[in-house]
């Protein structure tokens, strides 16, 4: 198994950084000579360390100074699909010890045995999916807070939302879900743990420690919340605007019967 060597200092650890830069990133450009492993994409980089790359918008970065991080990100930015201002951010020290039994300590380090190839792109995976919950937990809990007042105003028999406004808040419940099962694939186990089962260990590890599953879980109820509320209303801006017309139709086939009986009775003699 291939194993990255790093060059950190006697006492200080292995910085790893992981950032959520936009929606996706194009990993087609690199070059086959730069790249130490696929399937997520991992890269060595000139002057020490190395990069993931997943396609869905987050790069991690192990053993790199913050000027590599940055002459990096210039390259990946034309890549980028839809470009955060402010990228998401986590961080984590990293520790090697062949003896040791690998997780994150009561500090926040993680220990691992060894820096092989495997076992850094399981971190990375695990850091990658933590920051597109964190960034989908913002945003439904943005969405949440605009979306309680219309189901309170709706106990009280109050209704006056618009349409588009109500189709927004389901087509963001629908694209949190898509980027949690459809690319992050955050409830399932990576495939790399198919080639490597004896990761699995540290993969629960890892899980339990950024709570993916128990997030996921609840990520899920209010993502159903926010979309069943909005359709409700949605249903329910429907049928006013049925009963509307149909009183129009009402109204118009009333109009007929005067105009008729006019006819027949005023014009008539």
């Amino acid at each position: 198994m291939a194993t990255l060597q790093f060059n950190p200092s006697a006492n200080e650890p292995i910085r790893v950084r992981a950032l959520l830069l936009g929606s996706r990133i194009d990993t087609k450009p690199f070059r086959a000579d730069e790249t130490v492993a696929i399937n997520p994409l991992t890269l060595a980089v000139p002057g020490g360390g190395c990069a993931v790359l997943f396609r869905y918008g987050v790069v991690v970065f192990f053993g790199m100074s913050a000027e590599q991080e940055t002459s990096f990100l210039e390259r990946l930015l034309p890549l980028t699909g839809e470009p955060r201002t402010w990228p998401e951010d986590e961080k984590l020290n990293l520790r090697i010890d062949a003896n040791t039994r690998e997780g994150i300590d009561a500090n926040g380090c993680l220990w691992l045995q060894d820096t092989s190839v495997h076992r850094l792109q399981l971190v990375a995976e695990m850091l990658a999916r933590s920051e597109v919950l964190s960034d989908d937990e913002a945003r439904v809990a943005k969405t949440f807070e605009q979306i309680e007042p219309l189901a309170h105003n709706l106990s009280k028999g109050r209704f006056g939302q618009k349409m588009p406004e109500l189709l927004s808040y389901i087509g963001d419940s629908l694209l949190s879900q898509q980027r949690m099962v459809g690319r992050a694939e955050v409830a399932d186990k990576p495939d790399l743990l198919w080639e490597r089962p004896e990761l699995e260990g540290l993969y629960l590890q890892l899980e339990d420690e950024f709570e993916l599953r128990d997030r996921h879980l609840a990520l899920e109820r209010k993502l159903q919340v926010i979309s069943n509320t909005a359709e409700t209303l949605l249903d329910l801006l429907h049928t006013r605007r049925s009963l509307r017309v149909e009183w129009y139709i009402v109204i118009l086939i009333v109009v007929e019967i005067g105009l008729t009986l006019y006819e027949l009775f005023v014009r008539g003699h």
